[in-house]
């Protein structure tokens, strides 16, 4: 049996023309203003609009969905301004700091009151260091190791570490530690790992913006260079 689809087919080709000829004539509806009061549409939740009446829900629907996305923008936009408040301030104390024990324990305070921060580890090395492990202690020759392509890409990592790279960075503490940012340090003198560890394994994810962190870590980076200069 065949079936006859040539019915069908001028149906949607009218359809089609109709359309094409509407956007292409959208003042059409102003030379046949009665069209729009007569013209009924059906209504989702039963019965008919009027064609004006659909249009308007249609437009306040579209402006509820442009408020969302500008309500989102602003508070992006706020939680972007806190950060950079808190990175002026931690920065303002790390130029205060007069050698590395300071530094350390203005970056733990910061990042603790400030960022949520559970535990915040500095791993420094030299590049000497990280050229021939073998100049370390045992204990560390195997860890420094496991942070080799860390330091090749040499820029922020929020993807999931070993227990033993935990273990390495946090000592202790590395059991409470379910999520964790690692920030390359590196100057003319210093090479190393600036760990920031979470409870909570949502704190940091891995496809988390790193431009807070890219700048943080140039901000110590910096501090720690000046402090290994003579006479700093």
């Amino acid at each position: 049996m065949t079936v006859q689809t040539e019915p069908l087919d001028k149906s949607l080709n009218m359809e089609s023309s109709i359309a094409e000829y509407l956007a292409a004539n959208p003042d059409f509806f102003e030379r046949h203003e009665s069209l729009l009061l007569t013209l009924r549409l059906p209504h989702l939740n039963g019965g008919s609009v009027s064609l004006l009446e659909r249009q308007l829900a249609a437009l306040r629907k579209e402006c509820a969905n442009y408020q969302q996305k500008l309500d989102e923008l602003v508070e992006v936009g706020h939680k972007n301004d806190l950060l950079l408040e808190r990175l002026h301030q931690l920065t303002l104390a790390l130029i205060d700091t007069t050698d590395l024990d300071e530094v350390l324990n203005v970056l733990e305070d910061q990042l603790h009151d400030k960022f949520k921060a559970d535990c915040v580890e500095l791993r420094l090395f030299t590049p000497a260091e990280l050229e021939d492990p073998s100049v370390l202690d045992p204990s560390e020759q195997k860890e420094v190791t496991h942070f080799q392509a860390f330091f090749h890409k040499n820029r922020p990592q929020c993807s999931p570490l070993t227990q033993e790279q935990y273990v390495f960075l946090f000592g202790s503490e590395a059991k409470k530690i379910h999520s964790t940012v690692l920030i390359p340090i590196k100057n003319e003198s210093i090479i190393g790992i600036l760990a920031i560890g979470s409870s909570d394994k949502e704190r940091f994810q891995q496809d988390m913006s790193t431009e807070f962190l890219n700048r943080l870590g140039g901000v110590v980076s910096q501090r720690l260079g000046m402090l290994s200069e003579p006479g700093a």
